[in-house]
């Protein structure tokens, strides 16, 4: 059986680590790479959606990360950054989305944790594999975690779920069982 890492793993109510990682921005030559920071959704007043996936050139992970492109708009339009990450790095990213139809016109940024800091301080490594589980994070603009959803290796994730959740949050009030953006929420 899988486990994470020892290191107890980052919750609701915790501080998102602060972290300045590389990332693939874009294909154009000269442009692909940026450096991103755990500082970027804060100074612009921006929630922020990370979400992890174990490795690149699989197969649950591209299927993820092409729906998540395609509610970019989405996210956008909730004055949401949406970032990727992996613990492949930048180059490996690049290769990735230059070889794979599905990914050559990304929205968001893919973050390179080489290095594993990031996800070992989340503590959302798998043991035997040292790959991240698939976790996705809400952060509010405080930088502060508000939800988060961890699925095992073989098991995609439901952007529409993790969009309504962000819904509920930015409400700022109660929201009942499968609340809905528009509905009504719960008064006290």
């Amino acid at each position: 059986m899988m486990s994470c890492e020892k290191k107890t793993m980052l919750t609701v109510g915790s501080a998102f680590p602060a972290f300045r990682k590389k990332a693939v921005v874009s294909l154009k030559p000269g442009k692909e790479f940026a450096e991103l920071s755990s500082e970027d959704h804060k100074k612009d007043g921006k929630w922020m959606v990370l979400f992890w996936w174990p490795l690149d050139f699989t197969f649950v992970c591209p299927t993820e990360i092409v729906e998540f492109n395609k509610d970019y708009a989405e996210f956008q339009k909730r004055n949401t950054l949406l970032i990727g990450a992996s613990t492949d790095s930048e180059f490996v990213h690049l290769a990735w989305r230059n070889q794979h139809a599905g990914l050559r016109e990304l929205q968001f940024p893919m973050l390179a944790d080489t290095s594993k800091s990031l996800s070992e301080e989340l503590g959302i490594l798998v043991d035997e594999l040292k790959v991240p589980y698939r976790v996705t994070y809400i952060v509010d603009p405080k930088g502060v975690i508000r939800w988060l959803c961890m699925n095992d290796l073989s098991v995609g994730r439901n952007t529409r779920e993790i969009i309504r959740v962000l819904d509920a949050l930015q409400t700022g009030e109660l929201t009942p069982c499968n609340w809905e953006k528009g509905q009504d929420t719960l008064k006290v």
